[in-house]
C-alpha cells in the first residue's frame, strides 16, 4: 500500500480545512476541544452544516445523496474534522442504520428514511442490547408477533444511547421462537412516538444521562417497516456491527486527544520541568503514538477493502479493540498528568459559559468525567473479550 498522499489528496485536505474554518460554529468547537458538555442541538447544527455542503453522508454512495468519496478522501475528512474540534457525527443514523437500509431496505424505505437522516430531521437510536443480551445478541428476547399488517412488539432494550432524543429506533426482535437463535431474528424500524414505548433514563457513573432503558408494551409496528426478510435480521445485524466497529476505532478523535494530552503534559511540571520531558511519562506517550500509527494503517486497509465493496470482516474487531484501548489509555494519562486536580467530578463546571471557580487548572475540569465515560468503550459495540474470540476463530482458526 502506498501511504503517501497524492497532490489531489492534499488539495482535498485543504478543501476540507477551508470548509471547517467557515462552517464549524466556534461555540461547538470550544466545547469539543475542552471536553465540555455537548447538547443535542450542537450535533444537529453540525450535521446540518455538513448536509448544506453536500457532505452529510461522507461514506454514502452518490445514488443515495452521499459524497461518493474514495476511502482515502473519507479518511482525510474524518481526520480533519476531528483535529479541528468538530463533534463526532452521531453514528446511529448516518453510519449504522443507513448502510443497512441502503444494502437491504426496499426502495420505499430508502426514499422515506435516507434523506431525513442526512438532513438531521430525524434522530435515530439503536435497539440491540437487552438485560440478558449484551455481546451475545443472538439471545435477544424482545418479541414481534405478526398481527395482520402490523407486528406487536413486546420487550425491553437497555443501554440505548440518546433514546431520549430519538425519533426512530432500529431494533433486533425475535419473530420465530422455534428457529435456532440466529435464524429467528428480524430487523424492524420503529417510530419512537408509537403508543406503548417508554424511555427511562440510566445515569452513568460520570453523572451523565446518555443511555436509557426502552420498554415496548404491545407496540404496533407496520409490516412495511421490516427491513429485508423476516427472520433474516441476524445477517443485517452483523453487517451493521462491522460498520460500527470500524467507526469505533476513532483514529481522528484519538489524534486530537493525544495532542490535548501533550498540551496538558507541557503545562504540568515534575521536579521543576515540564512533565512531557520526564522520560517515563514521555515513553508512555510514545507508546500510544506507536500504537495509534499502527492502528491508522490497519484502518486504511479496512477502508480500502470497503472501497472494493468488501464488508468489514474480523479486521473490524482489531480496530475496535485497539481503538478503544488507545482512547482509554489517553484519558488515563491525562488524569495522571494533573494528579489530584483530576479527581473532582463537576458536571456543572463542564457546561459552556460556567463562571464559577475550578478546583485546579481549567483544563482539568472535564478529566474525571471523560475518564469515567471512556470505561464503556471496551464494552459497547461487542465487548473486547468477544472481539478477541472473533479474531481467534476467524483469523487464527482456533
Amino acid at each position: 500500500m502506498n501511504l503517501n498522499f497524492s497532490a489531489q489528496d492534499q488539495a482535498f485536505r485543504q478543501e476540507v480545512r477551508t470548509f471547517i474554518a467557515r462552517a464549524l460554529p466556534a461555540d461547538i468547537q470550544h466545547k469539543v476541544v475542552n471536553g465540555l458538555i455537548l447538547e443535542r442541538d450542537d450535533y444537529v447544527r453540525w450535521q446540518q452544516a455538513l448536509h448544506a455542503q453536500g457532505w452529510g453522508g461522507s461514506s454514502w454512495a452518490r445514488e443515495f445523496g452521499g459524497t461518493g468519496w474514495s476511502a482515502v478522501q473519507k479518511y482525510i475528512f474524518e481526520e480533519e474534522v476531528a483535529a479541528a474540534g468538530a463533534p463526532r457525527i452521531i453514528p446511529f443514523g448516518v453510519k449504522m442504520v443507513a448502510p443497512v437500509i441502503m444494502a437491504f431496505g426496499s426502495p420505499a424505505q430508502q426514499q422515506r428514511f435516507l434523506p431525513k437522516i442526512l438532513s438531521a430531521e430525524e434522530w435515530w437510536c439503536q435497539g440491540y442490547s437487552e438485560p440478558g443480551s449484551g455481546s451475545d445478541l443472538a439471545s435477544v428476547q424482545t418479541a414481534a408477533q405478526r398481527d395482520g399488517d402490523h407486528y406487536l412488539v413486546n420487550g425491553q432494550k437497555t443501554w440505548t444511547t440518546q433514546a431520549q432524543y430519538a425519533d426512530w429506533i432500529f431494533c433486533l426482535v425475535r419473530t420465530d421462537r422455534e428457529a435456532k437463535p440466529q435464524r429467528g431474528i428480524s430487523f424492524l424500524l420503529i417510530d419512537m412516538k408509537t403508543p406503548g414505548i417508554t424511555v427511562r433514563p440510566i445515569i452513568t457513573m460520570d453523572g451523565a444521562h446518555e443511555v436509557n432503558e426502552v420498554w415496548f408494551d404491545n407496540v404496533r409496528v407496520p409490516v412495511e417497516n421490516l427491513v429485508g426478510e423476516e427472520n433474516a435480521g441476524w445477517t443485517y445485524a452483523k453487517f451493521l456491527l462491522g460498520h460500527e466497529r470500524t467507526n469505533i476505532a476513532g483514529i481522528g478523535i484519538a489524534k486530537r486527544e493525544l495532542a490535548r494530552l501533550k498540551r496538558i503534559a507541557s503545562q504540568e511540571t515534575k521536579h521543576g520541568k515540564a512533565l512531557i520531558q520526564d522520560p517515563q511519562f514521555a515513553l508512555r506517550i510514545a507508546q500510544i503514538q506507536v500504537d495509534l500509527t499502527a492502528l491508522e494503517i490497519t484502518n486504511l486497509r479496512v477502508l480500502s477493502a470497503e472501497e472494493q465493496r468488501k464488508t468489514p470482516g474480523p479486521e473490524a474487531s482489531i480496530l475496535k479493540i485497539k481503538g478503544t484501548e488507545i482512547q482509554q489509555a489517553i484519558t488515563e494519562l491525562m488524569t495522571q498528568a494533573v494528579g489530584l486536580y483530576a479527581l473532582p467530578l463537576r458536571r456543572d463546571a463542564m457546561a459552556a459559559g460556567y463562571q464559577g471557580e475550578h478546583a485546579g487548572p481549567a483544563y482539568a475540569t472535564s478529566l474525571a468525567a471523560n475518564y469515567l465515560n471512556m470505561r464503556k468503550l471496551s464494552i459497547y459495540g461487542g465487548s473486547n473479550e468477544i472481539q478477541k474470540n472473533i479474531i481467534a476463530q476467524m483469523i487464527l482458526g482456533l
